[in-house]
């Protein structure tokens, strides 16, 4: 089963559970996205990656230019543990993790959550990857992914036990786009996935696909 697959069986499930204003609530939000254009403001392709320090949930310094001295990066941005596509995303990561170090990569995931809430997550999840925090967005606003939720997307997570004013580490409802980047070891971006629509995710054979693409012709 793809990722993809595995995404969109949640997204039956919860369709066939949730009341249809439920559901058209949270497709106006993707839709009122799509519209604003913040995907395509993204960075893309070609761009240098935007460096940033961040602290993992043991409280450890990790630097993303330090990092890529070491080689590629895989980079992901989640929207949190709460969200149960994201962790679908990072337990399929996780999966193929030994294959990204093969090729001489490393796996870094990002949110805003708290670090307690990131350390739950990488433990949940059984994640042998970096899991950070970007306590106040300002590495999700410097890759332009961050955006803020409606009212109407408020109430909805808070009926549901999802007050992201609490969960971030900042006390703001704002979130990045899902996205996944794989960035080479000069610091560019080859491979960038950006999308408004939160429940689909870069498949993990595209990862490694770009991966191998940036292996030296003689080693490949």
């Amino acid at each position: 089963m793809t990722l993809q697959q595995e995404l969109d069986a949640r997204r039956a499930e919860f369709t066939a559970k949730a009341t249809p204003e439920r559901v058209a609530a949270y497709q106006r939000g993707v839709d009122e996205l799509a519209a604003d254009g913040i995907a395509e403001r993204a960075v893309q392709v070609g761009e240098t990656a935007p460096d940033f320090t961040l602290h993992n949930a043991r409280g450890g310094a990790v630097r993303l230019s330090a990092l890529l001295a070491q080689g590629p990066v895989v980079l992901s941005f989640y929207r949190g543990g709460w969200c149960p596509y994201c962790n679908l995303q990072l337990r399929a990561y996780q999966r193929v993790l030994p294959e990204i170090r093969a090729l001489g990569a490393q796996l870094v995931a990002v949110s805003p959550e708290a670090p307690d809430h990131t350390l739950s997550t990488q433990q949940k999840n059984e994640l042998d990857f970096e899991v950070l925090s970007d306590t106040d967005g300002t590495v999700g606003r410097a890759w332009r992914l961050v955006y803020g939720l409606s009212d109407e997307l408020r109430g909805l997570y808070a009926a549901n036990q999802m007050d992201l004013a609490r969960i971030n580490a900042d006390g703001r409802w704002e979130l990045p786009l899902p996205a996944t980047y794989v960035i080479g070891s000069d610091g560019v971006v080859r491979l960038a996935f950006v999308d408004v629509e939160y429940r689909r995710r870069l498949e993990p054979d595209q990862i490694l696909g770009a991966l191998r693409a940036l292996q030296p012709r003689e080693a490949r």
